[in-house]
């Protein structure tokens, strides 16, 4: 096990610890020199920097969608493509392609849909006569975070319906066909059996989503860069942001790490709560 312990002291473990060092020092890159201040980085970033709370507050909202959205969305989609149908192993490939896409290749794509002149989006609305709801959507504030999202939740979406099916599949017919015979009706089924039997799956994919929705960065960096206004800012952009555009790498260490400690203190206790059950 010595090799792949050292790959992964090397790669993960060193330079993690090395970015919770430089958490307490100001240190602008271009020198070796390092100032320590301490827990000041931090306090900078609580009290001063209004651009990190509005990252916050959108990765809030982003984990609350992903929680809510994406995993309603694909727990239905993998209920409907549970059933037999023809083409049903077509379409499940089709639904989980824009999965294997990088989030780059799915913002130019989105990007295009939201164009104002000859997107997609808006070409459909002039042709339904509906010129009126015609939208430069990334460009207001009020709407391009949420513009994101959808090109966000297509391209998320493919990974817990994977799941949800694989977990479908493995409930036991004997289970469903017996609380039929006993007048059970739909609902019941879902909500009495396939739901508990989904338990296992439903933990491995919260955990899965939550960790994604948190650090979402490649398809907001590609969509808007954080624009406009900085409204589609979340901690990863601001993150990279200060360390690599503004050279503050202090701050971007101090980011990253509570972006960490989000992660600790939601996901430890529920990994340990659902281990116990």
């Amino acid at each position: 096990m010595l090799p792949a312990l050292a790959i992964y002291l090397s790669i993960v473990v060193v330079p993690a610890l090395y970015s919770l060092y430089l958490s307490f020092h100001r240190w602008r890159g271009g020198s070796s020199q390092k100032v320590f201040v301490g827990i000041g980085n931090y306090v900078q970033i609580f009290t001063q920097d209004s651009t990190f709370r509005i990252a916050i507050k959108n990765n809030l909202i982003w984990v609350v969608l992903t929680l809510i959205v994406t995993v309603s969305v694909a727990l239905i989609l993998a209920l409907l493509l549970n059933k037999r149908f023809i083409g049903r192993t077509a379409v499940r490939g089709v639904l989980y392609f824009p999965y294997i896409l990088s989030g780059v290749v799915i913002g130019m794509i989105w990007t295009w849909v939201y164009q104002p002149q000859y997107g997609l989006y808006n070409s459909i609305i002039k042709m339904i006569n509906l010129e009126s709801f015609k939208h430069s959507w990334l460009a207001d504030p009020k709407t391009s975070f949420y513009a994101i999202y959808v090109a966000a939740l297509w391209h998320n979406v493919g990974q817990p319906m994977v799941l949800f099916l694989a977990g479908l599949q493995a409930v036991p017919k004997e289970l469903t066909e017996a609380a039929e015979i006993d007048g059970a009706n739909r609902f019941q089924v879902f909500f009495r059996i396939t739901i508990p039997q989904l338990k296992e799956t439903m933990f491995i994919v919260y955990a899965t989503q939550f960790i994604s929705a948190l650090k979402v960065y490649d398809i907001v960096k590609t969509m808007t860069n954080g624009g406009p206004a900085e409204s589609t800012n979340t901690l990863a952009t601001l993150m990279v942001r200060q360390t690599f555009d503004f050279a503050n790498f202090g701050v971007g260490a101090a980011i990253s790490w509570i972006m960490i400690a989000i992660l600790l203190i939601v996901i430890i206790p529920y990994v340990s709560k659902m281990s116990k059950e």
